[in-house]
């Protein structure tokens, strides 16, 4: 019966992070692009389960809702840091009466990417060090929780790599075009 119902709420939460991302960035790409974070958050925390050797259940699913919300908000993060980088340089380049080029565009992510670095560690390492102990644990309600745990545990180490490396190049690909006309015009 749980399992039924979670057939359609874990969908339903998708659907509703990601209307939640379009309404927050009003675009479909930039919410596309956060959202991006999801799928690899959900590879690490399905590869953690299979790992410790547990079935997929209700607190497991659990994990991974809480995983999919802690995974969007760092990709969100991650991009406002990335647009405010490339628009600083937008702004930067029309004060000298130039429009930015690709290089510029490079700029722009490295400079926004290497700025979110020591958050996103510090964010994973203080979630990582509360759910550790709880993966690892013994006694009452030990099992339950070790379930909800072991999603995020993985999923927070493979999110951390999507948002500093994946993300950063998608959005480049994603800017290339309008890069691409400023070096042309």
């Amino acid at each position: 019966s749980a399992r039924q119902r979670l057939m359609v709420v874990v969908p339903v939460c998708f659907f509703l992070i990601f209307l939640l991302l379009f309404s927050a960035l009003n675009s479909a790409r930039d919410a596309l692009l956060v959202f991006s974070a999801v799928p690899l958050a959900l590879t690490g925390g399905i590869a953690a389960l299979w790992l410790r050797g547990m079935p997929f259940s209700v607190p497991a699913a659990v994990g991974f809702i809480a995983l999919s919300g802690v995974a969007t908000e760092t990709a969100v993060v991650m991009l406002m840091y990335l647009e405010h980088a490339w628009q600083e340089i937008v702004a930067r380049r029309a004060g000298v009466g130039r429009k930015p080029g690709p290089a510029d565009l490079y700029e722009a992510v490295v400079a926004g990417a290497v700025l979110r670095v020591r958050p996103k560690m510090m964010t994973v390492l203080a979630i990582l060090a509360g759910l550790l102990p709880i993966m690892w644990g013994h006694g009452t309600g030990a099992e339950v929780m070790r379930r909800i745990a072991a999603p995020m545990v993985g999923g927070m180490v493979s999110a951390a790599v999507l948002t500093l490396l994946v993300i950063p190049a998608i959005y480049a690909l994603v800017h290339e075009r309008e890069a691409a006309g400023g070096a042309a015009g």
